[in-house]
């Protein structure tokens, strides 16, 4: 079952991603008479052009190396320009329909077809460069929260992180930086909130990538949960290698810090149809859990945000959404999670969802910074 699930969805995914680079292509034939001069030419670079992602991604698989790397960030910029080359060819579609009403000839019609594939291209390109540098430069984003129930320190500064998504594309130089981060805010607790990995893990393993996270000693340890994509690139070998660099991975469990906060950390909600390990229903782990103290959720996917609300959880941290990574996907990200990235309180719940730190498919980041959460927890101090 869980073989023909990967199998239906990698078809589907494929066919897709043809029909929406014909579109791309016939866009370009048709507007540009060059390019329909030297069909041979143009149909040749372009299939090698849309080959580069699932060529990268099957070569990653079979042999990860510098080469397969190289080919992963050229497909992933490839995948940023099919995103905002058919949303401003789709803009430019309609500007053409309304011309032709309007009684426009075949002049005017022609020529606005090539001056509008000239700016659609180059306002993509703009657009992708500017992504690339947005997604260089993470940034720390802070919150602070009190939970009114007692504990054995007046306070709690926890550092969490999602979507590192360490793989061809994330490499050595982001985890020095996400380490020098973690160590300049000193925390009493750092939570990894899952998709540590970006899926194959040979890219990880080829340099022992994650000897580069060297986070700060701090005084409850370093913590972590899987995502889909541990568990999408073969948990049996992706989990056991993050837990042997020292990260305890919570797979519904529940711990008691010694300072009293009950720390619960869920399988995610993929690992059913991914590794054939459904999770357990979040009201058995709070059974487990002194629910007198506080208790804090890690859940990758804030998508059981009720759930959490209505079991007396008080704080539940999230990733998975990226916030769409690319505008305008984060308009189909808030349509999906009520909590796309930030702060829900509701009652004495409360959730933030991280938009990540990492990247997945494309080097591009658009419409939000990829980030580490720092969050400032007050507890009514035990009398």
């Amino acid at each position: 079952m869980k073989n023909t699930t990967m199998v239906l969805f990698m078809v589907t995914a494929l066919a897709v991603y043809c029909l929406l680079n014909s579109y791309l292509y016939l866009k370009g034939y048709r507007c540009v008479e060059t390019l329909r001069e030297h069909r041979l030419a143009y149909t040749l670079v372009f299939i090698a052009a849309a080959a580069v992602f699932p060529l990268a991604k099957a070569g990653e698989a079979w042999r990860s190396s510098a080469v397969t790397d190289v080919l992963n960030v050229a497909g992933g910029l490839w995948l940023a320009f099919m995103l905002y080359g058919i949303l401003l060819f789709l803009v430019s579609d309609i500007i053409m329909a309304a011309l032709k009403l309007a009684g426009a000839g075949a002049g005017p019609v022609s020529a606005y077809r090539k001056w509008a594939f000239v700016a659609v291209t180059g306002a993509s390109f703009m657009l992708i460069a500017a992504g690339v540098i947005n997604a260089l430069v993470p940034v720390v984003k802070r919150y602070g929260i009190a939970i009114d129930k007692p504990a054995a320190a007046e306070s709690l500064r926890i550092a969490a992180v999602s979507d590192i998504h360490l793989g061809s594309i994330i490499r050595e130089r982001s985890l020095r930086r996400l380490s020098s981060m973690l160590a300049a805010e000193k925390p009493d607790l750092i939570l990894l909130l899952g998709d540590i990995v970006d899926g194959q893990i040979a890219p990880v393993l080829r340099g022992d990538l994650l000897r580069h996270f060297t986070p700060p000693e701090c005084r409850y340890g370093v913590f972590a949960v899987a995502g889909n994509h541990e568990y999408i690139g073969g948990g049996m070998q992706t989990i056991p290698y993050i837990e042997s660099r020292g990260i305890r991975i919570l797979k519904d469990e529940v711990v008691a810090l010694s300072c009293g906060i009950q720390l619960i950390g869920r399988i995610d909600r993929d690992a059913g149809m991914f590794y054939g390990r459904p999770r357990a229903a979040l009201k058995k782990l709070m059974a487990q859990a002194d629910t007198s103290m506080p208790v804090i959720v890690l859940d990758h996917q804030p998508s059981s945000i009720d759930e959490a609300a209505g079991n007396r959880v008080d704080l539940q941290l999230s990733g998975h959404t990226h916030h769409g990574q690319m505008w305008p996907l984060n308009g189909i990200t808030r349509m999906i999670y009520r909590v796309s990235r930030g702060y829900l309180k509701e009652g004495a719940f409360n959730v933030i969802v991280s938009s990540g730190y990492g990247l997945w498919g494309a080097p591009v980041r658009l419409g939000s910074r990829p980030e580490v959460l720092i969050v400032n927890v007050s507890f009514t101090t035990r009398q």
